[in-house]
């Protein structure tokens, strides 16, 4: 059985903004993402967090080799975007646009290892589920002052199962339910 696991890059003050230039990761920390990604055995996507990865669905000439990493590693993993208003997505993709308890349920059901959540909202609905099993907060050391939250309503309590600092100032924090 597959473990469902949000994770992304947040502020001190609990903040993500995957546009802000504080989240630009250093090579370690990219490397780190792309060993990740590797390991896999999928991501569930919003709608606009999809939207933003599509980035690395088309090659572009000024990547450099980590980049180009990253995208073989994008491309080649199943994806599944929940999305009401999306009518098509790219490969390696399912688009799941009902019945979305049931088919997360299903997947973690079907695979192993880990099945990484993206989106604030998608992974609070998630949640709300009882579906989320991990959170790993990765805290860049950045306050924002204002955006959206890493967490999308309260939650029941957490207990910390690791902190790890990662590259130059990055310290990921792992979650799961107390």
């Amino acid at each position: 059985m597959a473990k469902l696991v949000f994770g992304l890059n947040q502020s001190l003050d609990g903040y993500v903004d995957h546009d802000h230039p504080a989240f630009i990761p250093d090579p370690v920390l990219f490397r780190h993402f792309i060993d990740d990604l590797r390991g896999l055995a999928g991501s569930v996507y919003g709608r606009r967090m999809y939207e933003v990865m599509r980035y690395w669905d088309e090659d572009h000439s000024e990547w450099n080799e980590a980049e180009r990493d990253y995208a073989a590693a994008w491309r080649s993993q199943s994806k599944w975007v929940v999305s009401r208003s999306l009518k098509s997505v790219g490969p390696n993709t399912t688009l799941v646009d009902d019945e979305v308890e049931a088919a997360i349920r299903s997947l973690k059901a079907q695979l192993d290892g880990v099945i990484e959540v993206s989106g604030p909202e998608l992974a609070g609905s998630l949640t709300d589920l009882g579906l989320v099993d991990e959170y790993r907060l990765y805290l860049h050391p950045v306050v924002l002052g204002a955006g959206k939250p890493f967490f999308a309503g309260p939650r029941p309590p957490l207990r910390l199962l690791a902190s790890d600092r990662i590259g130059g100032d990055v310290i990921r924090l792992t979650y799961v339910l107390a």
